[in-house]
């Protein structure tokens, strides 16, 4: 949804800004980046596309940006696009354009994201992918009914790709007007019951309410189109709350509450994602 230009102008910053401090930041190409910024004290970073509206219906962008340092693509946010569809819109299913680009992300080692996409878009996704697909920030439609939510028959497609389904921790889709550790834990032990601990994962999405942001400070946005208020959104940005950052201290305790080990919350807190990191990440070719 957002114009390429913007895109560009974001990614550069973000760049310039990991180059300006590299006794804080990485950027992240491979899992062992991931785990070598973390054994420093630093934080890795990746990029992700929300919605293949940045492409401009050219399959041959997946590895520019994949250059850039984008690890992670959505086809659809909310909405329908030439590609793919969104979770508050008209069921088409994955275009044949769409296709194209699945295998095109596939090739450039990039995750493929289903989080924000319609139902069966999705699963024609998972089903034409040849790596594993994930739900970076969706939780289970059968705790909270909402359209952003995912069924279960989504949640095993996923897992039958190999991929995570990452519950997120906005109030709106978690079930809570102040979200809190145990909230989370709660879904990720459902998605853990219908897929396996191996499928299930957090995805908090942006983790914390941040000062001024609101449906006003969106205002280049369409938020009435992006977020339909016949889909249950009422000033979309302002009435969402977070699971704060406080929540990861908690974490690993109310998953273990749920009845995990304390290796399988080790597992939904990150070691699924990592594992599915690694079998599809492909480092940029050298020089670039």
């Amino acid at each position: 949804m957002t114009p390429v230009p913007r895109i560009m102008e974001v990614i550069a910053a973000f760049r310039s800004r990991i180059s300006a401090h590299p006794d804080r930041f990485v950027l992240a190409e491979t899992v062992g980046d991931v785990a070598g910024a973390a054994a420093a004290g630093k934080l890795a970073i990746g990029f992700d596309l929300e919605g293949a509206l940045p492409l401009q219906e050219q399959p041959g962008r997946v590895g520019l940006f994949r250059d850039l340092g984008v690890r992670q693509i959505h086809l659809a946010y909310n909405r329908n696009n030439s590609v793919a569809d969104g979770c508050h819109d008209v069921e088409r299913g994955l275009t044949p354009l769409g296709r194209r680009i699945v295998a095109a992300i596939n090739d450039a080692g990039v995750l493929l994201d289903c989080s924000h996409t319609g139902r069966r878009c999705s699963l024609d996704i998972m089903a034409a992918s040849t790596a594993p697909v994930v739900f970076s920030h969706s939780n289970p439609l059968a705790l909270v009914d909402h359209g952003r939510n995912v069924t279960d028959e989504q949640i095993r497609a996923c897992a039958a790709t190999g991929g995570v389904v990452c519950v997120s921790g906005v109030s709106m889709f978690v079930g809570s007007p102040d979200p809190t550790a145990r909230d989370v834990a709660r879904h990720a032990a459902y998605v853990a019951g219908i897929a396996g601990v191996e499928h299930a994962g957090i995805g908090l999405d942006i983790g914390f309410d941040e000062p001024g942001l609101s449906d006003e400070s969106m205002s280049a946005v369409d938020t009435g189109y992006w977020w339909p208020r016949s889909a249950g959104y009422e000033n979309a940005i302002a009435t969402m709350r977070y699971a704060p950052l406080e929540s990861w201290l908690r974490l690993a305790e109310e998953l273990m509450l749920t009845g995990m080990t304390a290796g399988e919350a080790a597992l939904v807190m990150g070691g699924n994602m990592a594992r599915v990191a690694s079998e599809v990440w492909r480092a940029p070719l050298p020089g670039r």
